[in-house]
């Protein structure tokens, strides 16, 4: 009987720093003194250290700057294991580390066995006999300072440029280790190794070394599979066999083969099966345009006994995916250019999504259910894309399995962010190395959409002005792309980096490629108002940061004293890495809003800000998705959906995973069905600028237009009522009226209204401000529209507020709060208001989370709107609203 065995290294783990006093590296573990059992495996070393006492939370007040000598030091790990007697009687051993964090000595025995310098490869050691196997045995690691290996690299070649200084110091781009670590203007600096990964020994004669599911859709979208396997070892008698069955998720096997194996050792079989799977299986599709079926492709080793002694495991989707880059029929504000598009099985769809950076700075942390609980926030959000950013990591399996599940299309960058990296051969071939790893990892998830090169290092050197200071472009267009285009069939589509596209490396380009939008926030530092006019083919990037709760807040605070309790104080600061914040702030939000010293009014005021700015942002890109040859902008990705510590960024759901006002507002722009308003100033001086967005008084403008659209996402047509109410902020003017027996076009936006934006009379205005009679105005007129489906349900609302919010005399809106707690944790929220009122934001002050249906509501008179509720548990709802910023429960 040939044997296999398998089994991961998970006990008898412990760990300690490295004593320099002792002369060998191998006498360590000789001795008692300093070892400590670890506490969870996989490991790394902060948290051990968090767990012991040694060092404090760094997530926590200042705390960070108290645990940099953590990086800067060695640290060793160990284990014991035993080996039965059925492992050392087959003729192979290796032993596998899916992941090491980062500069590693890996000893077995006291003999060196592996050198490590690349955190995202898989490494692998074959024994050179079972026989170096006893019976008992000792796995001894040796983590150094990558931090400190990259100054040395630094040495050795040229110091480069590396992004700004609040993105780490530009040694990093000399080691394969997630950059974030280095600290960015999001993040802190936390040097982390040991192995978060597993380790994992397998014994063996003949095994499966690899399986390569083909999960293929024809242009008439026909499925089929087929499946190469290698093998390893040396088949005897014995081994004559290899099955290959398709099973769906109930268990129930749809499709069976055996093949005979035809030669021995290290045999790679190409089309081992090739099945036509018509009527067996069903087609995945991302969410909002089908199910997500996925199957598992199980291949078995069979003895002639037909007992399987090896058995590998693979699930797939059966999808067809296209990036369309395509000739507009028509040019746009931009010009012409091309399309940036992605096609899934024929039908070709809006990306409305989020950038991920990795969910903690410690990752071994990050368990199954917060993985899910993050991916779920983004797809109940109405999203339908997820960008993994390329200064973090290549994300465990379980990331993209949920993926899968959820319909949730993938856009995963190869790990290289903000610098100009090396191209030295042995950085090279590191780099090829990994990416055949991870190449190999992914490439079957059915929600895998294509694989990008870089963030940003085109981008960075075309800013500096030197495009040839880019030795890395042998990786971004030669290693990678052959790679992708070599190990993935169906092809998955590749790019060389993001943002990229136009002439001479022009990633700015709005006709061509993808663009990241920072001239707002960053940049140029425009209005947001001025997204409209800077936008894209895709934008893959763009966002603005804003405060968490203050729940978070306080979490971060840790017990610090009320004087600093204030937005610009240092502890404030502490967890704000964006560059020149304060500053950036101080502009924006002077523009907008009224300033306070109030630290709960500010959190508000920039949390409206960012859910204003961004909402706006999503509703005139997602406008620009037209009928076919008219498709100019076909996707936005906000930066970004989550943080890896407790944070003021951009991040639309903080580290706790609570929602900021600006994730509902996403939802509403991303909903299958969406409406827009657009309002147009009429201006008394056409050339005055800069550009008024909306109107800040009669002497300023004299009217405005409204354009109003409807899109939908969906493939057949819908019939439509639309209404418009209008309401005055300064009177007791309003105005409805309906329009009735509408169509939106399929899978498009379409154009519902346009005319002078309704307005008091001027009897009317006789009671505003001096000067105001003389003129009929918008600029203090809300207009809101509702789209309504033939049984009168609501499918969407949207309210366009008159701006800046800052002139805004905001009536008391005479707010109402129902509550109606049903069984278990749900109920509901039932809120109405008596004049408008902007972003009600639901909320309770203290206790486990409450997860809301909606939030940061615009409300307009005579439209209730019931939100549904769990885990409220009997607390009072409090709610805060433009002009009363605190939350307080009603009276």
């Amino acid at each position: 009987m040939d044997i296999i065995t398998s089994f991961e290294l998970t006990r008898d783990w412990s760990w300690k720093q490295r004593d320099h006093s002792v002369k060998s590296i191998l006498d360590e573990p000789q001795i008692s003194n300093g070892w400590r059992a670890t506490t969870a495996y996989p490991s790394e070393i902060h948290v051990e250290l968090m767990k012991a006492g040694l060092i404090p939370d760094p997530y926590l007040g200042f705390n960070e700057h108290k645990v940099q000598w953590v990086g800067e030091a060695e640290w060793l790990y160990k284990c014991t294991f035993s080996c039965d007697k059925k492992a050392v009687q087959s003729d192979y051993a290796v032993i596998e580390f899916l992941g090491l964090d980062t500069v590693c000595d890996v000893y077995m025995n006291d003999k060196k066995i592996l050198e490590t310098d690349n955190m995202f490869r898989t490494y692998s050691f074959q024994l050179p006999s079972v026989s170096d196997l006893q019976s008992t045995n000792t796995l001894l690691l040796h983590f150094k300072s990558a931090a400190q290996l990259a100054k040395s690299h630094e040495q050795t070649y040229e110091k480069v440029r590396a992004g700004s200084t609040n993105l780490g110091d530009p040694s990093r781009v000399y080691v394969r280790k997630a950059q974030y670590d280095w600290r960015w203007d999001w993040g802190p600096e936390l040097m982390t190794c040991g192995p978060y990964r597993p380790i994992v020994l397998r014994t063996y004669t003949l095994r499966i070394s690899e399986v390569h599911a083909k999960a293929i859709v024809s242009d008439t979208l026909s499925p089929s599979l087929i499946v190469d396997v290698n093998l390893h070892g040396t088949s005897s008698f014995m081994i004559q066999t290899i099955r290959v069955s398709l099973i769906d998720l109930h268990g129930t096997v749809l499709h069976t083969e055996d093949v005979a194996i035809t030669e021995e050792k290290d045999k790679s079989m190409k089309n081992v099966v090739h099945w036509k799977l018509d009527e067996k299986v069903k087609l995945w599709w991302p969410v909002g345009y089908g199910d997500q079926p996925v199957y598992e492709v199980a291949v078995s080793l069979l003895t002639s006994d037909e007992n399987a002694i090896d058995t590998r495991k693979t699930r797939v989707g059966f999808r067809s995916v296209q990036l369309i880059q395509e000739p507009l029929v028509e040019p746009d504000q931009y010009g012409t250019g091309t399309t940036f598009l992605f096609e899934i099985n024929g039908v070709r769809m809006f990306m409305g999504g989020s950038n991920w950076i990795p969910a903690d700075n410690f990752l071994t942390t990050i368990t199954e259910d917060r993985y899910r609980a993050w991916l779920t926030l983004l797809r109940d959000g109405n999203q339908n894309m997820v960008r993994l950013w390329g200064g973090g990591i290549y994300e465990p399996d379980v990331f993209y399995n949920i993926c899968d599940e959820l319909g949730i299309l993938v856009w995963q960058d190869f790990q290289f962010a903000c610098g100009v990296y090396p191209a030295h051969d042995a950085f090279v071939e590191s780099v090829r190395k990994e990416a055949e790893d991870n190449v190999k990892r992914l490439r079957h998830h059915p929600s895998l959409a294509i694989f990008c090169g870089n963030n940003e290092d085109y981008q960075q050197v075309m800013q500096w002005g030197d495009v040839k200071s880019l030795p890395a472009r042998k990786i971004y267009e030669e290693v990678l792309p052959a790679v992708v285009e070599a190990l993935t069939y169906p092809p998955i589509p590749y790019r060389r980096g993001s943002p990229y596209g136009g002439v001479g490396w022009d990633t700015t380009d709005p006709t061509v490629g993808d663009v990241h939008q920072w001239d707002v926030w960053a940049g140029k530092e425009l209005p947001y108002q001025e997204y409209d006019r800077l936008g894209g083919r895709f934008v893959s990037e763009f966002g603005l940061p804003s405060m968490p709760c203050m729940q978070t807040i306080e979490y971060w605070m840790d017990g610090a004293r009320q004087k600093e309790r204030y937005a610009q104080s240092a502890i404030m600061a502490q967890h704000c890495r964006a560059g020149n914040f304060e500053r950036r702030f101080a502009v924006i939000m002077d523009d907008n809003f009224r300033m306070s010293s109030d630290l709960e009014t500010t959190t508000f005021n920039r949390q409206l800000m960012q859910s204003e700015g961004v909402g706006y942002a999503y509703q005139v890109w997602r406008r620009k998705w037209g009928e076919k040859g008219k498709q100019y902008t076909g996707g936005a990705l906000v930066w970004q959906l989550n943080d890896c510590w407790p944070v003021t960024s951009w991040a639309i759901a903080d580290y706790f995973l609570r929602p900021k006002p600006v994730y509902y507002t996403i939802s509403r722009q991303l909903a299958p069905v969406s409406v827009g308003i657009f309002r147009t100033v009429i201006k008394n001086r056409p050339n005055d600028k800069p550009r008024q967005f909306y109107e800040f008084g009669a002497f300023q403008s004299r009217a405005a237009t409204i354009d109003i659209w409807g899109t939908n996402a969906s493939l057949t047509p819908r019939t439509v009522t639309l209404e418009l109410h209008c309401a005055d902020l300064a009177s007791a003017w309003t105005y409805t009226v309906t329009h009735t027996h509408l169509t939106l076009l399929p899978n498009q936006t379409t154009e519902l209204l346009s005319i002078p934006c309704p307005c008091p009379p001027k009897d009317a205005a006789a009671a505003a401000p001096t000067g105001y009679a003389d003129y009929t105005t918008s600029s203090s007129v809300v207009v809101a529209a509702r789209l309504l489906d033939e049984s009168g349900a609501v499918l969407a609302r949207h309210a366009d507020w008159p701006q800046p919010f800052r002139y805004l005399d905001v009536p008391d809106p005479g707010l109402k709060v129902e509550v109606v707690e049903g069984d278990g944790d749900v109920g509901t929220v039932k809120v109405s208001v008596g004049l408008p009122a902007k972003c009600v934001v639901l909320s309770v002050r203290e206790g486990n989370e409450v997860r809301w249906g909606d939030n940061a509501l615009d409300m307009m008179p005579g439209d209730a709107q019931v939100v549904s509720v769990r885990g409220l548990g009997g607390r009072e709802v409090e709610v805060a609203y433009l002009g009363k910023e605190k939350a307080t429960p009603l009276q």
